[in-house]
Order: structure tokens, then sequence, then C-alpha cells
């Protein structure tokens, strides 16, 4: 399959002709045109000409670059898996009004604009819908956001367009986790639901409490729709959205200095060290944790279990009617034992779904930590593509400005995302700690009542 790359907007002014947005991705249809035409297909299904004059074919599954602006056509020979970053860098233009997204000082550095009234939601009431008479089953959610408390359904395929939307706009900028995963089977089953009901709450928590994503029209879309022509048209609408890709850093406005491109590799750096470092915790914690979940509900629960059956095998030996005793610590145990089977879901359940959380989280920064290493490469090169006449010096501060844009959107993030994870686990590790606690309670009481059936010789 062969692809075009657009690396600038293109109007179509003929009717077999297909109008193009910078950034966007075409499917080629039909390569034998001729006179320098293809026939592509966009990501929304129109079909139409597209001129290429492009100059340079990259094979990753064969991709050319559309060169309708001159200007483009020799800076950046090169394409990546990671999003073109010099789309977004010699861009001048800064969205106003609604699109704009500021970044302020804050005490921690660059902050978002976070909103006056906390953004939440329930997402609850899972019932059971069909369509096609009865041929096609599916499980509708009901979400109650905080702000108008009016209840909207949506079923896991719109949490799903929902989730691709806020990549397609924001990844590049913002770390978006997945969702729970999709289930083939068993999507009907009673634990199943509440699992992923559980699951869809904290997706749609996170979201919530992110100042950039709680205020953007998509959610907003998702949250508040009235009608079913209402969810249509706005469905649409966001599906043309121009500000899409690396193109998002163009909206964003930091009322702070500009950063020379030192600093910025130095921030970039630190973040690229903490993620992974981070991440690896993260995923140690998980694998000790499903450890000792198995174990609880394993090996520990058996060993429990016989040393319970020893005590009372034991007592079987004495006289049962004057000593009692025995067969009573052995049920002690076997109670234990139970107790032991039963806490993780008390308590490590939680911990693990927190962490797992974050394992998504995390391992969402790589890629867009990688959009800013992109661009950094790419303004290393801007000395000598003024040398050889590429770029103007304007053109190379444009970039070393816009460069210094991105790296207050990610350090901004990068403020978000430790103001989160410190509340996140510090609740987290109280609720966990807590029922640990009540845990081994239960425990010693139940050993110091077993104990006070002997008596002192």
């Amino acid at each position: 399959m062969q692809l075009l790359f657009c690396v600038t907007h293109m109007f179509a002014p003929g009717n077999n002709e297909l109008s193009v947005q910078e950034g966007e991705i075409l499917t080629v249809t039909n390569q034998n045109v001729g006179s320098g035409w293809v026939e592509a297909r966009n990501s929304r299904g129109n079909v139409g000409l597209v001129f290429d004059n492009s100059q340079y074919s990259y094979f990753m599954n064969k991709i050319n670059f559309i060169n309708a602006h001159p200007i483009f056509s020799h800076r950046f020979p090169g394409f990546s898996k990671t999003p073109n970053p010099e789309v977004y860098l010699l861009t001048k233009s800064v969205a106003k009004g609604n699109d704009k997204l500021p970044i302020y000082a804050g005490e921690v550095g660059p902050v978002w604009l976070y909103p006056q009234i906390q953004l939440d939601c329930v997402v609850a009431d899972p019932k059971k819908g069909s369509k096609m008479y009865g041929l096609k089953s599916y499980i509708e959610y009901q979400i109650t956001p905080n702000t108008t408390n009016r209840p909207v359904n949506h079923r896991y395929k719109h949490f799903d367009w929902l989730y691709e939307r806020l990549v397609e706009k924001f990844a590049c900028a913002l770390p978006i986790p997945c969702l729970p995963d999709k289930q083939v089977t068993g999507r009907f089953e009673e634990e199943f639901i509440k699992m992923r009901m559980e699951r869809l709450q904290g997706w749609m928590s996170r979201m919530c409490r992110h100042p950039v994503i709680s205020n953007s029209e998509v959610l907003q879309l998702f949250l508040n729709y009235r009608d079913e022509k209402e969810w249509k048209l706005g469905k649409r609408k966001a599906e043309k959205d121009e500000f899409v890709g690396v193109k998002i850093f163009s909206t964003i406005d930091p009322e702070l200095p500009e950063l020379d491109p030192g600093q910025v590799e130095q921030k970039y750096e630190m973040y690229s060290q903490f993620t992974r470092s981070m991440d690896n915790s993260v995923k140690e914690l998980l694998a000790v944790g499903h450890l000792h979940w198995k174990r609880c509900t394993g090996p520990l629960q058996k060993e429990y279990r016989q040393i319970g059956k020893a005590f009372q095998n034991l007592s079987s030996v004495f006289n049962t009617s004057a000593y009692p005793t025995l067969s009573a610590t052995g049920k002690t145990y076997e109670e234990i034992a139970e107790l032991v089977a039963g806490q993780p879901k008390k308590d490590l359940h939680f911990l693990m779904e927190t962490n797992n959380e974050y394992k998504g989280l995390l391992g969402c920064f790589p890629d867009t930590i990688a959009v800013h290493k992109a661009a950094i490469d790419k303004v290393k090169e801007a000395d000598h593509l003024v040398t050889m006449n590429k770029i103007s010096q304007q053109d190379k501060h444009i970039m070393e400005k816009n460069l210094s844009t991105m790296s207050y959107a990610l350090q901004a993030e990068m403020n978000h995302f430790h103001s989160n994870r410190i509340y996140d686990y510090n609740r987290l590790m109280q609720f966990y700690l807590e029922e640990q606690v009540k845990f081994y309670e239960t425990i010693a009481e139940k050993l110091k009542k077993a104990l006070g059936q002997y008596t002192t010789m």
C-alpha cells in the first residue's frame, strides 16, 4: 500500500480533485492517472485526484511527500513513525479564543490553566441493549457529569471513538492512556461488566482531571450531548478538527520567556529518564503483586489449611470432650486460610488497578517525548540549513521559538503528571495500609481468642 504525506494545505479547485490538510496522510488508490496526478483516499473516505510533485520517496510501505509549497521541498527530507514536527516548527500562526491553550508560571514551574470547578463524572448502571431485532446485543453505561447531573448513555464503542479522537488531537503533546481491552467472549457476564465499568470509571476520571482534555469540545460533547442529532453533528465536527497531531502545539501559548534549544534538550533528557525509571518501578510492583496474589490464593491458603488440619488431627489423640482447644485452634487456622485468600480483593486489587493505569499512562510517554526529540534534532539542523540557504535566519528563530513552546507544553504536562501521581499514590497507600492493618488485626484477634482457651499451668 502506498501512502502520501501532505506537508501543507492544498485546496482543490476542480470537481475531481481532493482538498488536503497539512499533516494529512492519504492512501493511494490509483498511481497510474498520469501527468503527475494520483488518485487517493483520505481518512473520511473521500476519493479524488492529488498532484504529487514530490522529490522524495521512503519505503515504510512506500511513503511519498507532497510538496505543494516549494519552500518545504528541500528542508527536511526524512520521515519516520514519529509525527513530523516540521509541520509545526515553521508555523507562525497561533490559535485564538477557545482554541488557545495557555501555560502559566506556577509554584512548581510551567502549568496548564486549571478550571475553577474540577470536572468529574460517574460511570454506572450498565444495561443490556439490542438492535437489529435482537440480533446484536451490547452493554450501555450511564455517565453523569458533576457539572449538569444529567446522565447520558454510551456504549463501549462510543468510549472507543472518544479515545481515538483524543489520541488524534492530543497524543503528540499529552499521553492518552488506552481504554480497557475489548472482549470477544464473555462480554455479558456480570463479573466482566463490573470490571469493565470500574476501569472505564478510572479512565474517565483521569480524562476529567486533565485541565486540557476536560475542557476539550470532544469530551464536553461526550458528557453533555442532549439528543442523537446533537451527538452525530458533534461527532462530524470533531472528526474534521484541523488542530490535530503536531498542530496542537500551534494552539499553545506559554506566557513565559523563550527557552534556548540547550535548555529544551536538558528537559527532554530529564523527563525521558524519569518516565523510563518510573515505568520500570511500576512494572516491578505489578509483577510482585501478581505473584503475591497467586500465593495468597494458592500456596499460602493451602499451608494455613494444612496447619489447621494438622492441629485437628493432633486433637483426635486427646480426649476431645475434655480437651477441645486443639481442634478449635485448628479451625482458627482454617479461618485464617480463607482470610488470606480473600484479602487481595480487598486491598491488593486497588493497588494493582492503579498501577495498571499508570503502566498504561507511562507507556504513552515514549511516543509523546519522541516528538520532542525529533523536533530538537530538526532545530539542530537549522544552522546548516541557513548556511545552505534553504531557510532564513527568521525561519530559524521561528523554529527555536516553537521548540520552546513544545518544551513548555511537556513541562506543564509533567508537572500535571507529578501532582496526580502524588495524590493518587498517597490516597492509594493510605487505603492499602488501612486494609492491611484491619487484616492483621483480624488475624491477631482470632489468635488471641484461640490462645485464651488454654490454661496457664
